[in-house]
C-alpha cells in the first residue's frame, strides 16, 4: 500500500499558485507537482539547486504545469478569454513557452508536463477548433522528444468533449490531469461520473473540492477545503480506484495569497485522503 496513491501536494519554485517547497516538506508529503517558475528562473543552475532540495527533503517531481501571464481566472467569460493556447493573440508566445517549460521539465528529469489548454470550441468542424488540434499536437510532439507526456487538466470541457478532443489529437503521448473539483466549478458535469468516462485516460490528478454554482456553467462554483464540498472524497477515492488509478493524490488549494491558513487547509486535506486512502485500498 505505501506505494500506491502517495500523496502530494501542488508546489511553485516562484511567486505562483503552490506552495513553497518548504511547507510541502512541513506537510511530510513524498510527493509535488510543479506550477513552472517565471521564465527568468527557468535556468540549468535553478534546476539542479532545486533537484538538490527535492533529493534532500525525499520528495518525488511528478509533473511540471504551464501558467501564462495574463491569465485570468476572475469568472468563466474571462477564462474563456485568456487561458490556455485557447486565445488566438497570445498562442504562438505561449506555445513556445511551453516548449521552453519542457526543455526545464526535462532539466529536473521530470516526464509529465502540464497544462490548461483552454476552452475548445463545441463546434468539431471549426477552423478553430483544427487549428488548436494542430498547436495541441505540436506541442505533443515537442513533448515526446523531450521523453514527456502531456496532461490536459480538466474544468473547461465536459468528459465527452474531452474524449472527443483527445481522439482527434490522435497523439499517444497525450493524457488527462483529472481535477474533480474543476467539473463542478466551471459547471462543466458531474465528476464520479466523468472520472469514469475518461478514466483510461488519467495518468494524474488533484485532490480539491467545490460546491456548486446557482447557474453551473455561467457563474463559478466555489472551492473549499477538502472535504466540505461537493465532490465526496471517499466516492472519489473509490473510483480512483475502480478505474485502476495508481498515482499520486496532489492536493490543490489555491490560496497563495493566505499562505497561513493555505497550509493549514492542506495539512487537514493531507491527513483526510491519508484517513480515506487507508479505508478505501484496505
Amino acid at each position: 500500500m505505501s506505494d500506491r496513491w502517495p500523496i502530494g501536494v501542488f508546489a511553485s519554485i516562484d511567486a505562483g499558485l503552490g506552495v513553497k517547497l518548504e511547507v510541502a516538506r512541513e506537510l511530510g508529503v513524498p510527493t509535488i507537482q510543479l506550477h513552472a517558475p517565471h521564465q527568468q528562473t527557468r535556468t540549468k543552475a535553478n534546476a539542479d539547486a532545486f533537484l538538490a532540495k527535492l533529493k534532500d527533503y525525499g520528495i518525488r517531481l511528478t509533473a511540471v504545469f504551464g501558467g501564462f501571464e495574463g491569465e485570468s481566472y476572475a469568472d468563466i467569460p474571462t477564462v474563456d478569454r485568456t487561458v490556455g493556447l485557447v486565445p488566438l493573440e497570445t498562442r504562438a508566445a505561449r506555445l513556445a513557452e511551453m516548449k521552453e517549460i519542457s526543455d526545464f521539465a526535462k532539466l529536473l528529469g521530470c516526464p509529465v508536463i502540464a497544462l490548461h489548454l483552454g476552452f475548445v470550441p463545441h463546434n468539431t468542424q471549426a477552423t478553430w477548433y483544427q487549428e488548436i488540434l494542430i498547436v495541441t499536437r505540436e506541442l505533443c510532439k515537442y513533448a515526446a522528444a523531450n521523453g514527456q507526456a502531456l496532461h490536459l487538466e480538466t474544468g473547461q470541457e465536459s468528459a465527452a468533449g474531452l474524449l472527443q478532443f483527445i481522439g482527434d489529437v490522435r497523439c499517444e503521448n497525450l493524457y488527462i490531469n483529472f481535477d474533480p473539483a474543476n467539473m463542478i466549478l466551471y459547471g462543466s458535469g458531474e465528476p464520479i461520473e466523468a472520472l469514469r468516462m475518461v478514466g483510461k485516460y488519467v495518468r494524474s490528478i488533484h485532490c480539491k473540492d467545490g460546491t456548486w454554482a446557482a447557474n453551473p456553467g455561467k457563474e463559478w462554483g466555489r472551492e473549499v477545503p477538502l472535504g466540505e464540498g461537493d465532490v465526496g472524497m471517499e466516492n472519489y477515492l473509490r473510483t480512483l480506484k475502480e478505474i485502476g488509478y495508481d498515482g499520486p493524490l496532489t492536493i490543490e488549494r489555491e490560496i497563495p495569497q493566505e499562505p497561513e491558513r493555505q497550509k493549514a487547509e492542506i495539512g487537514h486535506a493531507v491527513r483526510l485522503l491519508t484517513e480515506l486512502r487507508a479505508k478505501v485500498l484496505g
